[in-house]
């Protein structure tokens, strides 16, 4: 059975209704000082952690005065505006209190579909966590209007995972599971524990769930669940209101674990294998071996660039003798990578005029 144990990068949904009083609209300050604790748990165990939070208009409804009541996109926009200050702030210091630094990532349904937007958001999250941050994702609502919205944060929190390459999605709910009927409604409803495969039964069993402050239903965890799990991260549904609510699951707390497919890492290399090459990189002996061992491809190895390709796109690479050893996706334009092929990376800036990215493709992005 899936569990938090072992865990390398661990994606925690937090819905408004979590954060945010439903009759005062003020922050649930000791809840979210109770999560911080454990995220830091997880952080002193080497996991990465990466917060997929909802509640910047709630919060800032409640500061402008606006009504309990639907709002328009205006006045949800200028919600979002005041309420992702406080949010952030609230997340700055609940963090801070364990030697953690707090980062704000926000995001539109447009930054995974589109490929460059992808890279970016993918560059940023790993760097961030490579310094020790803990990056606080939220949908960008104060620009995205109805064709640029995720919609709601359970699917924006299983693609962040996919962008991330998390093994662990936590959607932390009003409910302790997926049922098979709403219990709120029908005592007969029964909780799976795990379950292995999304199959058109469980779907219909699928009904709205969503609260007052948030608009997710079991329909939509059920739709995050496949995308997580079909990119090879365990994914659980569990009770979220309660004190601690990561020390809960991992002390036995009732969830729901969908199994990951696969490993994150094969999923993704498997993925990149697929798409169709948009142009062909040839290396010297030595980048040759570098990137059979495991390495990413740098310019001075590059003896050879064809084709026409963008920043993003999928690049096969081959060895002096013409054969293709991999596949991977370029950080840089062809013209660009033309221009600095063969040289070192100190040598990048002045022939583009920007800092080197580094890799021309990185490891991550390399499939065999």
């Amino acid at each position: 059975m899936a569990s938090l144990s072992g865990a390398k990068r661990v994606v925690v949904k937090i819905g408004s209704a979590l954060l945010v009083d439903r009759d005062t609209g003020a922050l649930r300050a000791d809840w979210l000082r109770a999560l911080a604790e454990d995220v830091a748990s997880l952080r002193a165990r080497n996991a990465d952690v990466i917060l997929v939070s909802s509640g910047s208009i709630a919060l800032g409804r409640g500061a402008l005065g606006l009504p309990a009541s639907e709002l328009t996109l205006e006045q949800s926009q200028a919600a979002a505006a005041v309420g992702q200050i406080k949010l952030a702030g609230a997340y700055d210091t609940a963090l801070a209190a364990h030697g953690l630094t707090a980062a704000q990532v926000l995001v539109t349904l447009e930054d995974s579909a589109d490929r460059r937007r992808y890279l970016n958001s993918r560059a940023t999250l790993e760097h961030l966590l490579r310094l020790g941050a803990v990056p606080i994702v939220n949908e960008n609502d104060t620009v995205a209007t109805d064709e640029i919205r995720y919609g709601d944060n359970d699917r924006m929190a299983a693609q962040v995972a996919v962008t991330a390459g998390a093994d662990r999605l936590i959607l932390l709910s009003d409910v302790d599971g997926f049922y098979s009927a709403n219990p709120s409604s029908d005592p007969a409803a029964r909780r799976f524990d795990v379950i292995d495969r999304i199959t058109p039964e469980l779907e219909a069993m699928a009904g709205d769930a969503g609260s007052g402050l948030s608009k997710g239903g079991m329909k939509t965890k059920l739709m995050a669940a496949r995308t997580a799990t079909s990119a090879g991260c365990d994914m659980a549904i569990t009770e979220g209101s309660v004190s601690h609510p990561i020390r809960a699951l991992e002390g036995g707390a009732p969830a729901t674990w969908f199994l990951a497919q696969g490993d994150p890492q094969q999923k993704r290399k498997a993925w990149i294998a697929a798409m169709k090459p948009r142009g062909r990189v040839v290396v010297d002996a030595g980048a040759a071996r570098a990137l059979k061992a495991g390495g990413s491809l740098l310019p001075a190895g590059v003896t050879d660039v064809t084709g026409r390709f963008g920043r993003g796109d999928p690049v096969e690479v081959a060895d002096p003798d013409g054969h293709v050893i991999g596949q991977g996706l370029m950080r840089y334009d062809a013209p660009d990578a033309v221009r600095i092929k063969g040289l070192r990376s100190d040598q990048i800036q002045p022939v583009l005029g920007y800092p080197a990215r580094g890799a021309l493709v990185h490891r991550d992005d390399m499939a065999f």
